[in-house]
């Protein structure tokens, strides 16, 4: 097996015969519209969303058996017919053999070239992108006679066009086609189905769907087959086509088709060229509701130079995004962190659905992945950050909970992808920690200060209960009893999310786990599951919340009045049934309608009640939540629905889940001999180095339908025991923090290490949502990991982070981790470009060293006690055309 393979340091890779590996695509899109993906053979789908679908939906089960997507075929003079991507019924057979065609994928950001040699000696390079506006898909057809002698043959492209929602793949596929009205033109079919087909209750359709191809200098189609029927003929398949196969007459300009299944199929005049001479095509498909634009987005890329134009304006744009750049010494390791990098874009346009793997989602990014994605977005383009932020908080309710689902638009908000009353207890922990981190980076406080409505609609009481006198006519914002937008700081909005949490406990005192927590498959125990894992990461953020609120410096901040029913109560922290009280006797004041008035609350008083709150969460999870195997311990991290502790040795099976360490180290409630053993336990129980590292649980060995779905999953498979990535980064981070480098470094290069060997891993460059038991990387591109993983190299491993607006140094490197003593990251900071060069010449371990020596552009800096800070105003005064170098001489 062949391997990645890259030939620079901007992460375009190149492998050959691509095919060869079952699952491979690359996401193809724009800033907003198409949202495609594409396979080595010219596989996958196209859309906007999930009523939306340009191209047939595929999965990853159907990925590599659909043919029915594009192509472009050569029908040769001998009457011999091949296909670019290889999808021909006569190259398929081949497949595998000696007589198997060369072929090679090279991939960048959002942009793939498909090249193979054909046996008659004609060369093809089929380059596929989605412009960055994303109104259409394109692709640049170049073909090359690499024979002796003259070549013949008839270009011929192919595209069918499906036009409806993804429900209509299994239900009413064949009534929906009759819908279709397909209209004739010069250069290609048009597509309007008369109706959107909804049994709940049809609407007239405004989307039309086009597919157009264009030759050497604008060239018009001989001939179109504008239906299925018309290309495939009686009993052809899309591998074997009569409309290629045969000099067939197609449809004239002008001719409306109605009832029949599309198709967006061009034949071209037969050409002859001479030896090593070339001919281009472009072949285009989109989308739009403006019918008065058709014609023009048609033919705005009706010639290959202008298509070439565009994908040389793809390749510049999504480049120029990614702007962090690692130097180790180690170039396959570079460009495997400039896609990891690129990953947090690729959710920000994605969400976490419209990819073949990612099948499960119907759109929208989820509120955990919006504030997780926001962390990436800081340090490469952390300009509108702030404005997403405030907006964003406006998903909050007042009860603490949230909207799940982020609208089209930044600041609108659905209550639940699929309808469903739930809460995921976690998702009040991360708007902090991405406020937090904002505040590290940028310095700006003022941001606490900013006003944000509340989401409101019918759930109440923390998905409890519905409030029936809500009707969606009143709109999703809380309201105050005269009907006014209630707005509040985005500090009460932090405020309201923690402290609601810290009263809403199960019987052993632990934040209940109502329908899931971070582990969404953890959702069959909403009457008395908890989760310790998260009463943690709660008590963290309350400690958070206090240094924020010293760094604010505010003697006095305003609140709502409602809010201080959630303040004070240290009498009754032992008791779950008193704080449920509260909680419940705050619910009432704002389950429909809150009083509008504001108190002030004094700071020191408000930080001192934080405190109190956050030591007994932790104090209590190290009294009652410490397990041990008579060799070393760890924590247990959750209760069932019959209110049973999940970790610890049960039946003298020890069972223990990564994410209940995670946020007990991350957060301090671990002493460091408790982290020590964790360590050595999740060593014991949880690594395997050949599929990745740590898998997210042990084998339970039984279904556990009291707990969750993801013990119905095949252990070492996604949620049951998979090394699931996001969680093994999240333990790598949390180690760094507490010191612990050299046991986060081990999570975090075996992770890295396996999908970049692509024998195990058999995946594009990037981090994989998981690694399954053979160590192979599934669910690539759209994970949360991402942005972790580049959060925790940066400002962990290089120690390159802001702290509350100054820029910090403080490596973590460890001596292994320096090729040839030297390594370097470039990354924008305060609105400049920075290349932090951190020179380790002696070779000297991690624990030995200490930052010795620094200097800004060759001008000296200041260090002290090992550390180099550098004040944000010295950064803000450089030049903001020029990259900055800044040299950091670690010594003992």
């Amino acid at each position: 097996m062949t391997n990645i393979g890259f030939a620079g340091r901007d992460g375009v890779f190149t492998l050959e015969n691509a095919e060869n590996i079952t699952g491979l695509y690359l996401p193809l899109a724009g800033e907003r519209g198409l949202k495609s993906a594409v396979t080595p053979n010219l596989g996958g789908d196209s859309k906007i969303d999930q009523n939306t679908f340009l191209l047939e939906p595929v999965s990853i089960e159907n990925l590599h058996s659909n043919r029915g997507t594009r192509n472009f075929w050569c029908r040769m003079a001998d009457g011999a017919i091949w296909s670019v991507c290889g999808a021909s019924a006569a190259q398929e057979a081949e497949k595998f053999g000696p007589k198997q065609e060369k072929s090679r994928v090279t991939g960048g950001f959002l942009w793939q070239a498909l090249e193979r040699e054909g046996a008659q000696g004609l060369y093809a390079k089929t380059e596929s992108f989605v412009t960055v506006r994303g109104e259409q898909e394109a692709m640049l057809v170049t073909l090359v006679n690499r024979a002796a002698a003259p070549l013949t043959f008839t270009p011929v492209a192919a595209v069918p066009l499906y036009g409806r929602s993804a429900d209509n793949l299994r239900d009413h596929r064949h009534v929906t086609s009759l819908l279709h009205r397909i209209r004739v033109t010069s250069n290609g079919v048009i597509v309007k189905p008369s109706l959107s087909f909804d049994e709940r209750g049809h609407r007239e359709n405004e989307m039309l769907y086009f597919a157009a191809a264009n030759g050497p200098d604008g060239a018009l189609p001989i001939a179109i087959y504008p239906t299925a029927e018309m290309f495939l003929g009686e009993g052809g398949t899309f591998l074997n086509p009569e409309a290629v196969r045969s000099d067939k007459p197609g449809t004239p300009a002008g001719t409306l088709i109605e009832g029949r299944e599309a198709m967006g199929a061009m034949a071209f005049d037969a050409v002859t060229l001479a030896p090593g001479e070339s001919t281009q095509y472009v072949v285009r498909f989109g989308l739009t509701q403006e019918a008065g634009t058709l014609p023009a987005l048609m033919n705005v890329l009706d010639t290959p130079v202008k298509a070439a134009a565009a994908l040389e304006e793809v390749r510049q744009h999504w480049q120029k995004l990614v702007n962090v750049e690692f130097a180790t010494g180690d170039s396959v390791r570079d460009n495997y962190l400039k896609w990891v990098c690129f990953q947090p874009i690729l959710r920000r346009i994605f969400g976490c659905s419209f990819l073949p793997y990612h099948d499960y989602g119907k759109g929208g990014r989820g509120w955990r992945d919006l504030w997780q994605d926001c962390l990436a977005l800081l340090i490469m383009d952390p300009g509108d950050v702030r404005g997403m932020i405030v907006d964003n908080y406006g998903g909050v309710r007042m009860d603490g909970t949230n909207a799940t689902i982020i609208g089209e638009k930044q600041g609108e908000f659905v209550a639940d992808r699929n309808n469903i009353t739930r809460v995921w207890m976690d998702h009040a922990f991360w708007p902090l920690v991405t406020t937090e981190f904002y505040l590290n980076q940028t310095g700006d406080f003022s941001v606490l200060l900013e006003k944000a409505p509340y989401f409101k609609d019918r759930q109440i009481r923390r998905g409890m209960a519905h409030d029936d006198m809500w009707q969606p006519a009143d709109g999703s914002r809380q309201r105050t009893a005269d009907g006014t937008v209630y707005e509040g700081t985005v500090l009460e909005h932090i405020l309201l999310e923690n402290l609601c949490a810290f009263y809403d406990v199960g019987a052993h005192n632990e934040l209940r786990l109502h329908n899931a927590d971070w582990n969404d498959a953890l959702d069959m125990a909403a009457d008395k599951g908890e989760s310790v894992a998260f009463t943690n990461a709660y008590a963290g953020n309350l400690h958070g919340l206090v240094k924020i609120l010293q760094k604010l410096g505010a003697e006095k901040i305003t609140v709502a009045q409602e809010l201080t029913a959630l303040l004070g109560h240290d009498d009754i922290f032992d008791d779950p049934t008193a704080k449920n009280d509260i909680l419940s006797r705050y619910e009432a004041t704002c389950a429909h309608a809150n009083s509008g008035r504001t108190v002030e609350l004094d700071t020191a008083a408000l930080m001192t009640d934080l405190t109190a709150k956050a030591n007994w969460m932790q104090c209590h999870v190290r009294e009652t939540e410490w397990v041990t195997d008579g060799k070393s311990g760890w924590l247990n991290g959750y209760y069932d629905n019959h209110g049973q502790p999940v970790e610890g040795v049960v039946n003298d099976l020890p069972r223990m889940m990564l994410p209940s360490q995670v946020f007990g180290i991350m957060y301090g409630t671990t002493t460091a001999e408790q982290t020590a053993e964790i360590c050595r336990s999740a060593d014991r129980y949880l690594f395997e180095e050949k599929i990745g590292g740590y898998r997210l649980n042990t084998n339970f060995k039984e279904k556990k339908l009291d707990l969750g779905r993801m013990f119905g999953f095949a252990y070492g498979e996604k949620e049951n025991g998979a090394v699931f990535s996001h969680m093994t980064v999240m333990y790598a981070n949390a180690l760094y923090q507490r010191g612990f480098a050299k046991e986060g470094a081990k999570a975090l290069d075996t992770l890295l290490n396996t999908a970049m060997d692509f024998a195990v891993s058999k995946m594009y460059p990037g981090l994989p949502e998981y690694f399954n038991n053979d160590g192979r990387g599934l669910y690539p591109y759209l994970t949360g990991a991402a942005s972790w993983y580049m959060l925790t190299e940066i400002c962990w491993v290089y120690g390159v982070r802001g702290e509350w607006g100054d820029l910090v140094i403080a490596p973590a490197l460890q001596k292994a981790q320096f090729g040839g003593g030297s390594v370097s990251v470039t990354l924008p900071f305060a609105g400049r470009t920075l290349r932090v060069r951190i020179e380790n010449a002696d070779g000297i371990e991690q624990k030995d060293y200490r930052v010795y020596s620094a200097a800004l552009d060759g001008t000296a800096l200041p260090v002290a006690e090992g550390i180099l800070r550098i004040p944000r105003a010295e950064i803000e005064a450089l030049t903001a055309d020029a990259i900055h170098e800044i040299t950091v001489i670690l010594h003992a």
